[in-house]
């Protein structure tokens, strides 16, 4: 833990938080002002400690990050957030960043440590009125996030998927855009590729597999490929790119009855559009 400033990593990052840590840029913290000036209820849920999740979002977001969220839910221990059940994972208050006794249920918005996705869910039908308040979640886990948000608490998912920086975007086909005044600020534009494809292991997306006797290859998506579909609603390179999206934008989700590249915003990866009518969806 951060408190204990031990060992190397923790005294680290808090003593050179510039060195590892980017700011939160001015366009995202506008669009989580427009979420919160809309009705939307925040929600920040991570498995770092208190004290850890401070110093970074101190530093990402400013010394009022605070006022940006809601409720603040540190030390999730996600996975288990969404699987374990209000006995085996209780919330808990914090005092100084220390936990205290289990509470029994959530009456109120606030920081709390632990707990899990049901009690959760009762909070959220308390503040808004509604019997199944509709959750939108953004993760860049699909271990701790995507997955277990999907399928224990069907809850939308935002996948945050940075191995989308690797490909240059293509542009959209025309009849598939929105209005040019609800475009985002990288939509029609190609990004910058920080990443390349890997020597050994190809594309993050796609596998080629040796056709039978003298047959082509033939394009398959990989397994994480098919995990994104599967458990995510979208998938995005990072807030940025939506975050000059009006707040009524009307996504393309991933589904079956779609193609396998309906998903990506703000297209596709390129490693995915050449072939797709032989990829295996299989």
């Amino acid at each position: 833990m951060l408190l204990e400033d031990c060992g190397m990593y923790f005294p680290e990052v808090k003593n050179h938080p510039d060195k590892y840590l980017q700011r939160c840029p001015e366009s995202v913290k506008k669009w989580l002002k427009q979420l919160k000036s809309a009705g939307k209820i925040l929600l920040l849920i991570t498995s770092s400690h208190s004290d850890y999740c401070r110093l970074l979002c101190e530093h990402i977001l400013g010394n009022n990050f605070e006022e940006y969220f809601d409720i603040i839910i540190t030390n999730a221990l996600k996975p288990g957030f969404f699987s374990h059940t209000p006995n085996q994972r209780p919330f808990r208050t914090l005092e100084n960043d220390e936990e205290q006794e289990a509470l029994l249920s959530l009456d109120k918005p606030g920081w709390y440590s632990q707990g899990n996705a049901i009690q959760l869910c009762e909070l959220l039908k308390k503040m808004t009125g509604k019997l199944d308040p509709k959750v939108v979640y953004f993760g860049d886990s699909m271990h701790s996030d995507i997955f277990p948000a999907r399928h224990y608490s069907n809850w939308e998912t935002v996948f945050i998927l940075e191995e989308l920086l690797g490909d240059k975007v293509a542009v959209p086909e025309e009849g598939e855009s929105e209005p040019l005044e609800k475009k985002g600020k990288y939509e029609g534009d190609e990004l910058k590729a920080p990443y390349s494809v890997s020597k050994q292991w190809g594309s993050f997306f796609m596998d080629r597999l040796p056709g039978l006797e003298n047959a082509e290859e033939i394009l398959v998506r990989t397994w994480s490929c098919k995990c994104i579909s599967t458990y995510s609603t979208i998938a995005i390179p990072s807030l940025e790119a939506i975050a000059d999206l009006p707040l009524d934008y009307r996504f393309t989700r991933f589904s079956p009855n779609r193609s396998a590249t309906a998903g990506y915003y703000p297209s596709p990866p390129r490693a995915m559009l050449p072939s797709e009518e032989s990829v295996t969806m299989k």
